[in-house]
C-alpha cells in the first residue's frame, strides 16, 4: 500500500482529495500547514488559520486517517513573504501563490512528507498529472483540471520534474460541483464552505496593511498621461531582424512627470500594480483612471484614463534565461527556435495565441492580440493543448 501525505487544508477541495485516495486504496495521513502567526493584518474572520486546522482536523476524523500540524511559519516568511517585500520594494508585483507551491507545498513540505515515509503528496488542485514515456524515460506532465472554470495549473507553473513524480492530483478530473457533491454525500464538515481567497494559508490580507509592516509610507504624485501623448504616436522603425521587432514590442516606456499632468498624490508607489484601478482616490475623469505604470525611484504613479489605454496594452514580453523554467525539460527551446503555443499571464485569463522566441539572454513571448497589463514579477505560462510546458517571470 503506497503511502500519500495530503496537504489538508481545511477546504473542500483537500478534504475530497484524502477521501478520494483512501478509497483508491492508498494510505493516507492528513497534514495541516501552519505558516502565519500574525492576525494583525488579516481580515480576521475571513480565513483564521485555527478554524482551518480544526475544519482539517475533523475531516481526518471522519475519513479515519491520522493527521498532524506542521509549523511552516519560518520557511513561509523567508521564502515568501520576505520575498513578496522585496519584488514591491522594487516596483514588481509577484505572485505569492506560486512561490507558494514552489517552495513550501512541494519542497519544504514535500520533504517532510518523505521524512515521514510517503510515497507521494498530494493537492486538493484542480490539474491533472500525466505520464510520457520518451527514450526509455519516464516524463510527466502537468495538464490543465477538466473543470475550464477551475483549472488551476497556472499556479504549479513552476514545479519540476522531480517534484511532479512526487505529486497526486485526485480531484483533477472532477469539477467544483462535483466535488461539493461528494463532500455533501459522506457529509464532510468542509462541504459548503466558502473557497479561501487572498494568500496561500494567510487567508484575506489588507495587503496595504501588510506592506507597511515593512515598506514604509511615502508621498508621491499620481501624474495622468493622456492617450494622445506622443509617446504613443511615434513611428515604429523599421526593423532589421525579428529580434529588433521583439525588444521593441516588449520595451518598457520611460515616463516622465512632466509628460503628463499631476492629479492627485499617493502613500507610496510600491503600493501600487500596473493595471490597477482601486484605491487611486482621485475623481473627475470622464473614464476611470489605472495604473499604466509605478516608478519606485521617483515614487510617481502613472496613470491613464478607461482600460483601452495604449500605456495598459502590449503586445511581448521578456522572459530572462534565469528566471525561465521548462516542466518539460526535453522540450526546452534552443536559441533562435520558436514554438506556438497558447499563454496567460495570470490565473483565469483565458489562453491566448502566442509565439515563443527564444534568443541568447532570455525568452521573448509574442501574443498575436493585445494583452492589458503586462506586469513585471508576474508569471507568465505557456501551453501545448491542455499540458503545461514551462513559464517565466515576466522582466
Amino acid at each position: 500500500m503506497k503511502r500519500v501525505i495530503v496537504g489538508l487544508s481545511g477546504g473542500v477541495d483537500s478534504s475530497v482529495a484524502a477521501y478520494l485516495l483512501k478509497k483508491q486504496g492508498y494510505e493516507v495521513i492528513g497534514l495541516f500547514m501552519k505558516n502565519w502567526h500574525d492576525d494583525s493584518v488579516t481580515i480576521s474572520n475571513e480565513c483564521p488559520w485555527l478554524d482551518d486546522s480544526n475544519d482539517a482536523m475533523l475531516v481526518a476524523e471522519k475519513l479515519g486517517i491520522p493527521f498532524q500540524t506542521v509549523d511552516l511559519s519560518k520557511q513561509y516568511k523567508e521564502r515568501i513573504v520576505d520575498y513578496m517585500f522585496n519584488e514591491y520594494e522594487k516596483g514588481r508585483t509577484p505572485n505569492p501563490d506560486v512561490l507558494c507551491n514552489r517552495e513550501i507545498k512541494f519542497d519544504v513540505f514535500l520533504k517532510i512528507a518523505l521524512e515521514l515515509g510517503a510515497d507521494y503528496v498530494a493537492t486538493g488542485h484542480y490539474c491533472r498529472k500525466g505520464i510520457i514515456e520518451s527514450s526509455g524515460k519516464e516524463i510527466y506532465q502537468l495538464l490543465a483540471g477538466v473543470d475550464n472554470n477551475k483549472d488551476q495549473s497556472y499556479f504549479l507553473c513552476q514545479l519540476s520534474q522531480e517534484q511532479l513524480s512526487k505529486a497526486l492530483f485526485p480531484i483533477g478530473e472532477l469539477t467544483k460541483p462535483e466535488v461539493r457533491d461528494i463532500a455533501n454525500d459522506i457529509g464532510l464538515v468542509t462541504a459548503d464552505k466558502k473557497d479561501s481567497q487572498g494568500l496561500c494559508f494567510i487567508g484575506k490580507v489588507r495587503l496595504p496593511d501588510f506592506l507597511q509592516q515593512q515598506l514604509k509610507p511615502r508621498e508621491g504624485l499620481i501624474v495622468e498621461i493622456s492617450k494622445e501623448q506622443e509617446i504613443y504616436n511615434q513611428i515604429v522603425p523599421a526593423f532589421t531582424s525579428e529580434i529588433e521587432k521583439l525588444a521593441y514590442l516588449s520595451r518598457k516606456i520611460d515616463y516622465k512627470a512632466n509628460d503628463g499632468k499631476v492629479v492627485g498624490k499617493h502613500q507610496g508607489a510600491h503600493y501600487f500594480t500596473k493595471g490597477q484601478r482601486k484605491g487611486l482616490a482621485v475623481g473627475g475623469t470622464v473614464d476611470p483612471l489605472f495604473v499604466i505604470d509605478t516608478d519606485v525611484e521617483q515614487n510617481i504613479i502613472y496613470t491613464g484614463q478607461g482600460k483601452e489605454h495604449p500605456g495598459l496594452l502590449k503586445k511581448a514580453l521578456f522572459v530572462n534565461n534565469d528566471e525561465l523554467h521548462w516542466i518539460r525539460e526535453d522540450l526546452a527551446l534552443k536559441v533562435n527556435e520558436k514554438l506556438d503555443v497558447k499563454a496567460r499571464i495570470r490565473y483565469r485569463q483565458p489562453l491566448q495565441k502566442a509565439i515563443l522566441y527564444k534568443v541568447d539572454s532570455g525568452l521573448y513571448v509574442e501574443f498575436e492580440d493585445y494583452q492589458s497589463a503586462i506586469t513585471e514579477g508576474q508569471f507568465v505560462a505557456w501551453y501545448s493543448n491542455d499540458e503545461l510546458l514551462g513559464s517565466g517571470v515576466i522582466s
